[in-house]
């Protein structure tokens, strides 16, 4: 494989310059045996050599030199002509045989397509929720979900954050991660320590129906347990009314559906599936040494359930 194109098997958190954040942990995750779903990684590299190849590197730097932060006006001009730019030219020939014959391999008919941003989260920035994802992506739209992802590094939002953050002059590109879908029953994020009582002893598990977008994006509440991190005792235990979740559609992209009356208060996870998870969590903070922030998916075929971490990032709020 080139280094256009990098399985997460070749992938540690090292390589946030070329998988960005998102990738780096997902491939430092996959190589220490954590159950992460199989996937690979567009680079930065083929990001820049797409904007190189295609003439757009000088055009975006002039937009975004014309930038007047105080106008929002001016922020959603830049941003809308950057997108077109990128929208509109064609994709390299070799790398879109390159990704989808990786997709190929896979042998899913969906996957997630995830932006992964170069400028490393750390404890006092991350770029969750600034750039974009697309879930049950299939083959006819995985070239045009990675342009959105390149492009989404021009969102009105990520300009500001950029600039808020002092990296207007820094460097920052976008890498996409390409990973076979978990259609999951349950899904939730767990923070490695209490994010409100800072407690390094408790964990939170959070914990809601179908897919994670719908806590992530803040659409519902979820179930939430605390747990001790020392003996796994399950401490406390609150349960959510959950209306709907966010399910696939059949032909691909997601939808909302109702849920069962009967099943909308019931407790999500149960004891063994909350003691589980948090081992697996446990082993992620140790390996990474600092607090983590962690998404999660749980699929459920009869009496077996099976756990993916999706994403790990530092917490930011600490």
């Amino acid at each position: 494989m080139s280094d256009l194109i990098m399985n997460f098997k070749e992938l540690s958190k090292n390589d946030t310059h070329l998988a960005g954040g998102k990738g780096a942990s997902l491939g430092e995750m996959t190589r220490v045996g954590i159950p992460v779903p199989p996937g690979f990684v567009v680079t930065a590299k083929a990001f820049d050599r797409f904007l190189a190849e295609t003439d757009l590197t000088q055009e975006v730097e002039a937009q975004l030199d014309k930038v007047n932060y105080e106008d929002v006006n001016s922020v959603d001009q830049a941003s809308r002509t950057i997108g077109d730019l990128i929208h509109d030219v064609r994709f390299p020939k070799d790398l879109e045989n390159e990704i989808l014959s990786e997709y190929k391999k896979l042998g899913v008919q969906f996957v997630a397509v995830r932006s992964s941003a170069t400028a490393e989260d750390s404890s006092t920035a991350s770029w969750a929720g600034e750039l974009e994802s697309y879930l049950n992506t299939d083959k006819d739209h995985v070239l045009g979900n990675v342009k959105r992802c390149w492009a989404s590094l021009f969102t009105p939002r990520a300009i500001v954050y950029r600039m808020e953050k002092g990296m207007r002059q820094i460097k920052v590109s976008v890498a996409v991660v390409i990973q076979a879908m978990v259609q999951s029953d349950i899904s939730g994020i767990c923070f490695t320590v209490h994010p409100v009582t800072k407690d390094k002893n408790q964990m939170i598990i959070e914990a809601g129906y179908g897919l994670g977008e719908a806590i992530v994006s803040g659409q519902i509440t979820p179930d939430s347990y605390v747990i001790h991190k020392d003996n796994l005792e399950i401490i406390d235990v609150n349960i959510a009314d959950q209306e709907r979740k966010i399910m696939r559609k059949l032909e691909g992209g997601n939808h909302w559906v109702e849920i069962d009356k009967d099943d909308r208060g019931k407790q999500k996870l149960g004891a063994e599936q909350i003691i589980e998870l948090t081992k697996i969590c446990i082993q992620i903070e140790k390996h990474y040494g600092f607090p983590c922030d962690i998404e999660w998916a749980m699929t459920k075929k009869l009496s077996n359930w099976e756990f993916f971490i999706v994403q790990s990032r530092p917490i930011t709020t600490l």
